[in-house]
Formats: structure tokens, sequence, C-alpha cells
């Protein structure tokens, strides 16, 4: 069968059970009593390793069925969840994890995974984890065959059989024996397979299918094959094979294949190599891998979901196209208030409102949980308090909140670094939480909302907090700030030096933290999209980082200002307010000009000295002010002329012009003219 066309759908829903895996058995960490928990990692590990099976992924499929002997172990009380079995299961997920992700990267999927296995036995079978162990020789593998001249199966084919013969079905071996002068094996062998195929389903032969293929065997083969037939009419339709002189077919019973087991772990601890073990050695279990591609024993029942999967670049070409359209659109309006046509402007009208629907569609489309992002950080969570020797609870709310894919590619490495950021320097010690009163388990809330037309995330913790002195000592010897403005800082001010380029307070590096390259990465990447980073913190009590994004990146809402013969666009998201203030209005303090704002003080940015825009100096009585904001820093933004609001689509500059001073990008307005889109928070310092 040609499982090319289900590639793409089994890398994802692959990936879809390991992480469903993943949160399962944290969930399970917390409550490890809880055995409708462990029913439903078995049922997700029961699926992956079926379509595995299915689409030949061989490894997958032995090692998934490993685990799943384990679960079921767990699930009928024969064995109890504790840490260091978590820990293994945790393993195989990740090999798991890493074999599908090789898979999608146009890989095979192979991963020496013998070492897990091993481990998993060890627990199947009530063993403790064996310890690293130091092997000499390579193990022996068991062969396929005996002197008996039966087959062999692992596990999975064992589930097969036993499934098949619970369902009413037969599994014989055959015995296959062709002519001695035979000239044309592999062909008869394809007769052979052919006509079983029609009968039923192959599960096992030996010698391999390649090696038939290549008429690399004698005048017998043997054959495990699943019907519905009985047994002489299948020995009946072999006969008529030609150069086929015997064919024997032995049914086989559950009673027959335990005897089988025995036999062959006694034939591999025979073949064991010597293994060193700082403990008393444990029975090293070896495995022989399945040698041909196997069909899925279950089938799937027909799905009754209303949603489809959507390649990406799909979407993509969508938007783009949607994009060119709102551009036309801003022209067929700018045309409309020229001509002043009555059926021109109730058609542009109705265009405008269908074209607004249409937006919010497809921007809804692009839209994806935050959960995606945040599924990552459960388990980074747990490694992390294991490897620092802290007890830590991880809280996430809101979840489900959307935001644009866009925005949701970036996001993921900010927050990695703030997690760690809370884990390390915020969460004490658990001797150090008690010592202060504080429950030994610190908590991280990992929370996200909507707030208007945007999203907020906030990491919270009830750790140790900012400490002021320990920052600003640290900013002051690194040249960050001087002495007399440190005295000067709030405490607001001084946990915002902790973004600051190389700045660290760690005293140690270490794996987690200290090189003082991870909070400024966050800042510059949360201003690349758009968006603002703000620090709360209270000493002995704990921090809050909180990040405002935008919605999407694709279509903002912006202010349209002239400046001379050039129009820019300013973000709605940064604007406060628009005002037009008197020249008199104006003063000056150390060297700045500024406003008096609602009792701020308030610097303002003159645009044209900024962009340096080529025209007469002229003494005006009144001036266009955009107020902005920056977190709590505010400024104003001295323009000709408001233009007015306009929804417009953010175009990237391109890589030559990447270093362009305050301008994030640009767009093409109705007319056909481009304007620039003002970053404002690089005006902001």
């Amino acid at each position: 069968m040609d499982t090319s066309q289900y590639l793409e759908m089994f890398i994802e829903e692959s990936k879809e059970h390991l992480q469903a895996c993943n949160e399962h058995l944290l969930e399970l960490e917390k409550n490890p009593e809880d055995i409708a928990i462990v029913n439903e990692v078995f049922r997700s590990a029961h699926t992956l390793k079926g379509m595995s099976a299915t689409m030949g992924y061989e490894d997958i499929a032995n090692l998934t069925h490993k685990m799943e002997n384990v679960l079921d172990e767990i699930r009928n009380n024969r064995l109890h969840v504790t840490a260091d079995l978590l820990d293994v299961v945790f393993t195989a997920v990740d090999q798991l994890e890493e074999m599908v992700l090789d898979i999608a990267a146009g890989g095979n999927g192979k991963l020496d995974v013998a070492d897990t296995v091993q481990k998993l036995h060890a627990i199947e079978i009530g063993e403790e984890v064996p310890v690293a162990a130091t092997t000499i020789d390579e193990p022996v593998a068991i062969e396929a065959t005996t002197g008996d001249n039966w087959l062999s199966y692992d596990d999975y084919e064992l589930t097969v059989i036993q499934q098949s013969l619970e369902q009413d079905y037969q599994t014989y071996e055959i015995s296959v024996k062709l002519r001695e002068d035979c000239l044309l094996k592999a062909a008869r062998v394809y007769m052979v397979f052919e006509l079983l195929e029609k009968m039923g389903d192959v599960i096992k032969s030996s010698p391999s299918v390649e090696k038939l293929e290549a008429e690399d065997f004698d005048e017998v083969f043997y054959i495990a094959l699943v019907t519905t037939e009985p047994k002489d009419d299948v020995q009946k339709k072999l006969m008529k094979v030609s150069e086929v002189t015997e064919v024997v077919v032995q049914p086989v019973t559950l009673e027959q294949l335990k005897i089988r087991q025995q036999d062959e772990i006694s034939i591999v601890e025979k073949a064991e190599p010597v293994v060193v073990q700082p403990d008393e050695p444990k029975l090293q279990v070896v495995e022989s891998k399945p040698e041909k591609k196997e069909k899925s024993a279950s089938t799937k029942g027909a799905s009754n979901s209303k949603t489809i999967r959507v390649n990406i670049e799909r979407l993509d070409v969508l938007m783009n196209l949607f994009e060119e359209l709102v551009i036309d659109r801003g022209r067929l309006q700018s045309i409309s208030e020229d001509l002043r046509n009555a059926e021109l402007d109730e058609t542009v009208e109705r265009m405008s409102r269908i074209t607004g629907d249409l937006q919010n569609i497809i921007l809804n489309m692009r839209m994806v949980p935050v959960e995606t992002v945040f599924n990552r950080f459960p388990r980074m969570v747990r490694q992390l308090a294991r490897d620092l020797n802290k007890k830590i609870n991880l809280e996430v709310i809101g979840a489900e909140t959307e935001l644009d894919r866009t925005v949701i590619d970036e996001i993921g490495d900010p927050l990695v670094h703030l997690i760690r950021n809370s884990l390390d320097h915020g969460i004490e010690s658990p001797e150090i939480r008690k010592a202060k009163g504080k429950p030994e388990e610190g908590t991280v809330v990992l929370r996200a909302y909507h707030s208007g037309n945007h999203v907020f995330i906030e990491i919270e913790d009830d750790g140790a907090g900012i400490n002021r002195e320990k920052v600003l000592k640290k900013a002051i010897s690194r040249g960050i700030v001087s002495e007399e403005l440190a005295a000067t800082l709030t405490d607001k001010q001084v946990a915002e030096l902790i973004l600051s380029s190389g700045f660290s307070t760690a005293e140690v590096i270490s794996d987690v933290s200290g090189r003082g390259v991870g909070l400024d990465v966050v800042k510059t990447t949360i201003e690349s999209l758009g968006g603002t980073m703000d620090i709360t913190s209270t000493e002995g009590k704990g921090s809050l980082f909180s990040i405002q994004l935008p919605l999407t990146l694709s279509i903002i809402s912006v202010m349209l200002v002239e400046l001379g013969e050039e129009i820019y666009a300013v973000p709605l998201s940064s604007i406060i307010e628009t005002a037009i203030i008197r020249s008199s209005d104006i003063l000056n303090a150390h060297n700045q000009k500024v406003i008096d704002f609602r009792g701020k003080v308030v610097p303002l940015v003159f645009l044209e000295d900024v962009f340096e825009l080529p025209r007469e100096s002229t003494a005006e009585e009144f001036h266009s002010v955009v107020l902005v904001r920056k977190g709590d820093k505010l400024a104003g933004l001295v323009v000709d002329s408001f233009i007015g609001q306009q929804e417009v689509v953010l175009k990237s500059l391109g890589t030559y012009l990447t270093s362009a001073f305050a301008i994030s990008g640009a767009t093409i307005l109705g007319n056909g003219k481009v304007a620039l889109i003002v970053d404002c928070n690089a005006l902001i310092i």
C-alpha cells in the first residue's frame, strides 16, 4: 500500500498524540493514583502504535508497544507510579518525538532505543530500573527460526495475533517448499504472497521479504498468515502454484506462543554478553526486530469531525491576496471621494463592508491558540525543577487565547527565557522558602488573555522578587547607570535594568543562566513584534513580567500624518491621543523641548528632524502632536497635520533597509503612494 499520501497527516497526528502523552504524564505525576489519566496516555500510545505500524515505522511501533506494556501494568494496579518510572516513560516519549521529527525532516525515523527498551522491560517485569550498564560485547539477536522451523515473533506481532484470535480469526504458520530445480524462485514467492494476501494478512515471513525477492534462500520459506479461511483451503490453494512441491499449514494457539516466549528468553540468556553493573546483574532482553512492514490490525472508525487540516502555506497565499484587495479597497475609496458619484459611493460602501467581514474571517483562520507554545513549558519546568532541586508548580491560565500565527512563531523563545529566569532567579530553594514562612513549593503562573486589540501574556512567580541593591550594584559596575542616577531611580526603573544587554545577577554561570543573554533578547523580540514589556516586582514576594502583543502583524490600524510632502503612518496601538499645541506651550528642560501634558512632563520629538526632511524653517504658531506611549514613558511626535485613521497592510522593508531608524515597515495607500510606518518604540528612550 502506498502510504506516502498519508505522511503529512501521520506526522501531525503523531505530534498531537505525543503532546497529549506529555500533558497527561505531567498530570499523572501530580495524581499517581488516577487510573483515568493512565487510560488517556494508554489510548494515545495505542493509537500512535497502530498508525506507525501501518506506515511501516517499526521502531516507533515497538517502542510505543513497550511503553504500552508498562502503562497496562499501572492501570491493572500491578505497578505504582514513581518519579523514576516516569523519567523512563518521559525518555521514551522524547525518543518517539525525535523519531517523528526525523520523519518530518525526510529521514527514516530510525533511532537506537535499546537502552530505553531495556529499562521499560525491567519496569514491566517488576525489577528496578537498571542503571547505566557497560556491555563488553554486542548482544546476539534471536534468529527468526529455530531448529523446529517455527517462526519467532516480536511483541507487536504477538499482540496482532492475540487480537486476531479474540476476533475469531485464525493464525497459520505455513511452510512452503519449492522444487530443487526451480529457476524463478522469486516469481513463485510473489505468486504465493499474492494468493495469501487475497485470503488475509501476512504478518511475518522467514527469510525476510528482501531476501525472498533476492532469492537468498534454499527451497523452503515460512509465512505467518491471519485469515478466516479453513486450514485445508489454504493448503489446497497454495499447492496449485507451479513448482510448489509441499505446503504444511499449522494453526497457532496462544499456549504455543507462551511456551515459545519462554524458550526464546532461555536462548537470550545463553547468548547474553558480559554486562558490568554496579549492583547485581539483571536480565537483559534482546528483541528481534520485525522484518516486514505490517498492516495495522485495527481500523479507524469514520470521523464526524467538522474540521479539516489546511497547509499553512495556503493560508499565507490567501492572506497575501487579501492584502492586495485591501490596498485596492483603499484606492476605490479614494476615487469615490474624488468623483462623488452616489452609485459608486454605495457600491464602494457595500464592498467595504464585505471585505471587512472577509478580513475578520481570514484573520480568525490565522489565529492559533497560545497553548501550542504553552504546551512545551510543563515538561521544561519539571526538568529544571529537578535540576535546580526546587519544588515548583506551574499554573497555566488562558491557554485557549488566540494569537496570529506569525506572533506565535516568534513568541516561544522569549517565554522560555522568562520562565527560566523565574525558576532560577525568582523561586527560592525549599529550605529558604520554609525559613521565610512560605510554602516549600513555589508557584509560577503563566497567564494569557485578550484586552482590546491586544493579547497580554504574563509570567508571575511568588519568589524572592528583584533585589534593588544587588541590581543597582551590578548596573553601576557594568557602567549601565551612574551612582548619582541610581539614587534617583524608582523600583520599577530598577527592575527594568535587568533588560539591559549582557546584564545578569547570577554569581555562577550555569546551563540555566548567568551569561546575560536572556532578557535583552526578550525585550528586542517583543518590540520587533510591535509589543511592549512591563516588570512589576516586590522584593521578598515575587515578580510579574507582562507582555503586550498585537493580535495580528499583517493588517494594522494607523493614524496617517503629513510631514511636508510625505505621509507617515503611526500605529494606533501606540497612540494615546492627538493634540494641537501653541508654540508658547513648548518648554526647555535639559536641552530637550517638552510640554506639560496633564501634569506630566512629556518630551517632544520633531519627526522632520528625525527623518532629516528637507524643508524651509518657518515659525508656526500651532503644532500638531501625536502623543504615544511605550510602557510608562510618553513622547509627543510633532507633525504638520493629521490625515485620519485607516487600516493598512504592513509590508516589510526588505533586507537592504533593515537598519532604517524608527521605521518598522511600509504600506501602499489608496492613491498608490507609499507611506512609511513609524516605530514609536525606537523614538522613546
